[in-house]
């Protein structure tokens, strides 16, 4: 993490120009790839195909572990998307961290809790919204009494704070573990000879242990999505 990040400011708000550049380039990243894994498809699938069909059944896997049967197919296509998209973005800053000026450039967006809590925000209002489409508005509503009427603030504080957590949780993990990577590397020419060579170590097993905690925060993201959207509408 090399500084604050570039802003500017458009009708009298302010815009974070390196989560858009940094949003903007894994958009195509994610594109372009599930383009080129999916470009050619056949019966037998070789390459790129087994990895794009193992994604996809990776995702349903998810879904149909949390969903009932009726809803799954609703929710099958969001879930990879938004699990592809979070694993690209979790691992974005590992390569491309691009500072300027004493500015970042590139970074994670999901190193911004911004972004994060956008995305669990974005969750929500699904969740809810899928509740009031199943259940109607008077059975979404009385959800929030069950089992007993007295549950009905600690309901409405479980919503908010779910809400917190989502996104906080993968946004303390990718902003500290870039944040480590950061100090890794000004340690390893703080010395010289001395220190590169053990900071380069480290910095490898680090970018490693990133990439796997990358991919659980990916995980964990998509499948507590669709454990509260299969709560709203199972209430």
């Amino acid at each position: 993490m090399g500084g604050d990040a570039l802003t500017f400011k458009l009708f009298g708000l302010t815009f974070n120009t390196t989560n858009i550049v940094s949003g903007l380039i894994i958009y195509a990243i994610v594109f372009f790839t599930l383009y080129g894994m999916s470009r050619k498809i056949q019966m037998k699938p070789t390459g790129a195909q087994n990895v794009f069909e193992w994604l996809v059944d990776f995702t349903n896997g998810i879904v149909r572990s949390q969903m009932p049967a009726s809803e799954q197919g609703h929710y099958s296509f969001f879930a990879f998307v938004l699990f592809v998209f979070i694993f690209f973005a979790n691992q974005f800053g590992l390569i491309f961290q691009f500072h300027w000026n004493g500015a970042e450039i590139l970074r994670s967006p999901t190193a911004d809790p911004v972004v994060t809590l956008t995305l669990s925000l974005m969750v929500m209002v699904l969740a809810h919204a899928a509740g009031v489409a199943h259940n109607g508005l008077g059975g979404y509503l009385k959800g929030y009494t069950k089992p007993f009427t007295l549950m009905l603030p600690v309901n409405i504080i479980e919503d908010f704070a779910n809400f917190l957590t989502l996104g906080l949780r993968i946004f303390g993990n990718i902003f500290a573990g870039e944040l480590l990577m950061s100090l890794i590397a000004n340690m390893a020419f703080s010395h010289g000879a001395l220190t590169i060579i053990p900071g380069l170590i480290l910095e490898l097993a680090w970018q490693g242990f990133s990439v796997f905690i990358g991919s659980i925060q990916a995980y964990v993201f998509v499948t507590l999505t669709t454990v509260y959207i299969s709560r709203k509408i199972s209430e």
